[in-house]
């Protein structure tokens, strides 16, 4: 399963939504905080409190900035 860390409004995350439904890759999003400092969830998982941030634990992934999770979801699932 495949989950994504996101903020509404974000572009850098709906880019990464874009991609993955265009790729028909099954996901659960987890909504986060609007404040940087509110964002425990992403933190737990990634370390930092960017978004967005994948999870992939099929192959146990987890990875923040969007060009990195693109390119993975390119290699992974396309």
């Amino acid at each position: 399963m495949l989950t994504l860390y996101r903020l509404e409004g974000c572009p850098y995350c709906e880019i990464v939504v874009d991609r993955l439904e265009e790729l028909g890759v099954d996901y659960e999003s987890v909504w986060v905080e609007g404040l940087h400092s509110k964002r425990d969830a992403v933190r737990r998982v990634s370390g930092q409190r960017q978004v967005p941030v994948i999870v992939d634990d099929d192959v146990g992934v987890t990875m923040a900035e969007s060009e990195r999770i693109l390119e993975f979801l390119e290699r992974s699932y396309a």
